[in-house]
């Protein structure tokens, strides 16, 4: 009766080996996503690719046609090896906007703003800034303002205004 028994339970069960590997196997599939997705949120750019920079004369010159789209053009800027990231627009009232890409309010999250038709969205508490109002409204979540002048046809940005922001991005 025993040798029947242990016959029948033979047929319906399997070797334990066989039965833990697909699930190990997922396992640690589902871990190295997760870890990858992870670690892409935490070093993505917030906003967009950053452009590349020309510096002369400790000012930072961005061609305004370069940034005159309407489109929000993310920049870059090391200072004493801190990296500060800040944005350009064109706004829907002709006049060209800049500001870092942070906040008072979140910066510490290290996630920016995006952009969203004639508004920037904060993408860690998804509040809505209209770009018009960026460089006259300062404070709270909206874009920190970033000093900058139009002359000849270019964006003028000093260097030191950006290091200014260095803060944001410690």
């Amino acid at each position: 009766m025993n040798q029947e028994r242990q016959s029948k339970r033979e047929q319906f069960t399997q070797p334990e080996p066989q039965k833990r590997r697909p699930i190990i196997i997922a396992v640690a599939v589902l871990l190295v996503v997760c870890a990858a997705a992870g670690w892409l949120m935490l070093n993505r750019s917030a906003g967009g690719a950053a452009e590349s920079l020309v510096v002369v004369n400790g000012s930072v010159r961005i061609p305004i046609e370069a940034v005159n789209d309407g489109t929000a053009h993310y920049f870059s800027h090391r200072v004493d090896g801190q990296v500060v990231d800040f944005f350009v627009i064109k706004s829907v009232d002709g006049v060209m906007r800049a500001a870092f890409d942070a906040c008072d309010v979140c910066y510490r999250e290290k996630k920016g703003y995006r952009q969203d038709g004639n508004y920037m969205v904060c993408n860690n508490c998804e509040m809505r800034f209209k770009t018009d109002l960026i460089n006259e409204v300062k404070g709270g979540c909206n874009p920190a303002p970033l000093k900058r002048l139009v002359d000849s046809g270019e964006v003028v940005i000093r260097t030191a205004d950006i290091a200014a922001g260095r803060w944001y991005f410690n």
